[in-house]
C-alpha cells in the first residue's frame, strides 16, 4: 500500500497569498519597519562607520561598555560599523517597499477605481445619506450645469440624473506619495551598494589619484576613478583681521592619464568640485612641507608633522640637519600658513623666529626658508543613488501636495416641481458647505430648504 503526500491545491496557493499581501499591506507592520528603520539609521549617524576594527577597540571597549552593552565586538558582529549595506537593514528596507506596494495595490489603486466610478441617483430618499443636500422648487437640470462648471466640476447627465465631481487628483495623490517612497528606497539601496566616500591629503603641486578608500558599497569598484587624476594646483588661506581663518581654498584640475586638463575650478567649503559623478569636498588643512637653504646650499624640501597637542591647537615641525652627517639639527614649529616660524637651536632653546623668504642665524649657520608648502584635505564622494532619491523626493512633495486637494461629489435629480440636489467631500467640509452655498446663491435660491446630516 502506497501513500502520496498531499498536495497543495492553487485555492490554497491563491488564499496563502492573499493573506501574506494582507499581512504586508497592514499599516501596523509598516509604522513598526518605518520605526526600525529610523532606529537604524540614527544608529548610523551616531556610530562612526566604516572604521578599522582598532577604532572601535579603542572608542568602543568592552569594559565599561557604551549604554552598558555597546561594546566593540557587538559593533562589529551585528554590522553596526557599515550599517547601510548590512543584509539585515537592506531586508528591512525590502520588505519595508513591499509594505508600500501591497498597501498600494490593495487599497490606494481600488479606491482611485472606485473614485473613477460613479452611479446615479434615482430615488430622492438617497440624497437623505449625504452630508449636505437640499430640494430646489422650479429649477432644472440646465440651470444648475453652468453653476457646476463655474466652480471647475466634471459633469455627468443622464436624463434627469446628474453627476459632478473634481478634485479626483486627490485620490491619486496618496499613490504618487507611495510610488516616490518607492523610489527614495531604491536610490538608498543603489548608492549604499554602488558608492564609495574617501579622504586625502594632498600637498600643493601634487595629483593624485583615488586610493584611501574608507567606506565603500560592494559594487563601488566600478564608480573609483581610473582613467583619470586630480592636481593640487594651489592651495591657500584667507584670514580675518583678528587672524582666525576666514577661509581656505584649493585651486584643482582634473586631468587624464597623460596630464591633460579636462576641468578645473577653485573650491572652498560649500563648493565642491563635481566631475563624472565624483564629488571633492573642502574639508580640512595641513602644512605638507617647507623649503629651506642652509648658507650657499641647493634649496631642499623637507616634510612637516603635525604634532599631538591634545586639543591645544595646531602645530607644526620639522628638524634641519645643519651637518652633512646629520649629526646635530635645528627644530622649526609652526601653527600656520601665515609664515611665522620658531627656530629652536640644537639644545633646545629658542634662537629666533623667521618666515619664508628670510633668514635667521643660528648654531653659526645661516638658515633660510624659502617655502611653506600647504596641503588641502578632501573628502571625495561618490553616491549614484542621490539623483534616484533626489527624484523620489520630488515626486513625494509633490504627492503630498495632490493629496490635500479635496475630492468633492454632487448629485442631482430633477424630478416634475422640483430638483433634488446633494455632495460629500472627503476633507475640507467647512470648505465644501461654503462651496454648495455659493452654488446655490448662483443659482438664485432664497431661503433653501438645507439640511445637514452625518454621512
Amino acid at each position: 500500500m502506497t501513500h502520496q503526500q498531499p498536495k497543495l491545491g492553487l485555492s490554497g496557493l491563491t488564499q496563502a497569498g492573499r493573506k501574506l499581501i494582507n499581512l504586508l499591506a497592514d499599516l501596523r507592520l509598516a509604522i513598526i519597519l518605518l520605526l526600525a528603520i529610523a532606529l537604524f539609521s540614527i544608529s548610523g549617524t551616531i556610530i562612526e562607520q566604516g572604521q578599522s576594527v582598532s577604532f572601535y577597540q579603542n572608542n568602543y571597549p568592552e569594559s565599561p561598555a557604551v549604554l552598558g552593552f555597546l561594546s566593540w565586538k557587538v559593533i562589529v558582529a551585528v554590522g553596526l560599523d557599515h550599517v547601510y549595506t548590512t543584509w539585515w537593514f537592506v531586508s528591512i528596507l525590502v520588505l519595508f517597499g513591499s509594505s508600500l506596494t501591497a498597501c498600494t495595490f490593495t487599497r490606494q489603486l481600488p479606491t482611485l477605481k472606485l473614485a473613477r466610478r460613479w452611479q446615479y441617483y434615482k430615488r430622492p430618499s438617497q440624497f437623505e445619506k449625504l452630508a449636505l443636500s437640499t430640494q430646489l422648487q422650479n429649477k432644472t437640470l440646465d440651470q444648475i450645469i453652468p453653476e457646476l462648471e463655474k466652480h471647475r466640476y466634471q459633469v455627468f447627465q443622464d436624463g434627469n440624473q446628474l453627476y459632478a465631481r473634481k478634485g479626483l487628483i486627490g485620490r491619486i495623490g496618496p499613490i504618487v506619495v507611495h510610488a516616490s517612497m518607492l523610489i527614495i528606497l531604491l536610490g538608498a539601496i543603489w548608492g549604499a551598494f554602488t558608492g564609495f566616500m574617501a579622504q586625502e591629503m594632498v600637498a600643493s603641486g601634487e595629483t593624485f589619484q583615488v586610493k584611501n578608500i574608507f567606506e565603500a558599497g560592494k559594487l563601488a569598484q566600478a564608480q573609483i576613478p581610473q582613467d583619470w587624476a586630480v592636481r593640487v594646483n594651489e592651495f591657500w588661506i584667507d584670514y580675518t583681521t583678528e587672524g582666525e581663518i576666514d577661509q581656505f581654498y584649493s585651486d584643482l584640475s582634473v586631468v587624464d592619464l597623460e596630464g591633460n586638463e579636462l576641468k578645473q575650478e577653485t573650491i572652498h567649503v560649500n563648493k565642491p568640485l563635481r566631475y563624472d559623478g565624483v564629488t571633492f569636498y573642502q574639508t580640512d588643512w595641513g602644512i605638507s612641507g617647507i623649503k629651506v637653504q642652509i648658507n650657499n646650499s641647493p634649496i631642499f624640501k623637507l616634510p612637516m608633522a603635525k604634532l599631538n597637542q591634545e586639543g591645544e591647537g595646531n602645530l607644526w615641525g620639522t628638524w634641519v640637519p645643519i651637518k652633512p652627517d646629520l649629526s646635530e639639527g635645528v627644530s622649526l614649529l609652526t601653527r600656520d600658513l601665515k609664515g611665522t616660524l620658531l627656530v629652536y637651536d640644537t639644545a633646545g632653546k629658542l634662537a629666533g623666529v623667521v618666515r619664508p623668504g628670510m633668514g635667521v642665524e643660528v648654531e653659526g649657520i645661516t638658515l633660510k626658508v624659502k617655502e611653506l608648502i600647504g596641503s588641502t584635505g578632501l573628502q571625495i564622494k561618490a553616491d549614484p543613488g542621490i539623483p534616484i532619491v533626489y527624484t523620489g523626493f520630488g515626486l513625494l512633495m509633490v504627492g503630498v501636495v495632490m493629496s490635500y486637494v479635496s475630492h468633492s461629489q454632487i448629485w442631482a435629480l430633477q424630478t416634475d416641481h422640483s430638483v433634488y440636489l446633494g455632495g460629500k467631500t472627503n476633507r475640507a467640509q467647512v470648505g465644501f458647505e461654503r462651496e454648495f452655498l455659493e452654488l446655490l446663491d448662483g443659482l438664485e435660491k432664497t431661503e433653501p430648504e438645507l439640511s445637514v446630516s452625518s454621512p
